[in-house]
């Protein structure tokens, strides 16, 4: 895996509203001043989802704030923007997401050693109430675990 840069929007609600099935990194078509403001770290992944149209990948309602430089030509703050990936993935995610409770989810945002601006989504199925009480009392119980470890070392 590609060393990531300091550039490392995250969607923390993807991992408590969802269980992660599998992961791909994608690329993301962009303008000059979109890549700009990302650099700036301004940007987000709240209420963001990808979806397939055309065996095309898209991502919704991704927030990236206009670049203070900008000028008359200056981006729209949350508007549809098309993901890179190959044809075969294209078609993996076109499958997987005809079964009900399926769905494409982001959870990072970054830029790699390239420069380029990349996007972290997954195939992620939603968890039920219960599974999120689960998934909290798992993390306290090792939150605890950890910090005895820490506490008691030989």
């Amino acid at each position: 895996m590609k060393k990531k840069t300091t550039v490392n929007i995250k969607n923390k609600r993807a991992q408590h509203d969802y269980l992660v099935l599998d992961t791909w990194t994608a690329g993301i078509v962009l303008t000059g001043t979109e890549v700009k403001s990302i650099r700036d770290g301004k940007a987000g992944l709240v209420d963001t989802f990808c979806f397939t149209l055309n065996h095309e990948v898209w991502v919704k309602n991704m927030y990236v704030a206009e670049y203070v430089n900008g000028s008359y030509n200056n981006h729209q703050v949350r508007r549809d923007r098309k993901l890179l990936l190959n044809r075969k993935e294209i078609r993996h995610l076109e499958a997987e997401t005809r079964t009900p409770g399926l769905t494409i989810g982001p959870l990072l945002l970054y830029i790699d050693e390239n420069g380029r601006v990349k996007l972290d989504i997954a195939l992620c199925r939603g968890k039920r109430e219960y599974d999120k009480r689960a998934s909290v009392k798992d993390r306290e119980g090792q939150r605890e675990i950890d910090r005895i470890r820490k506490g008691h070392s030989y």
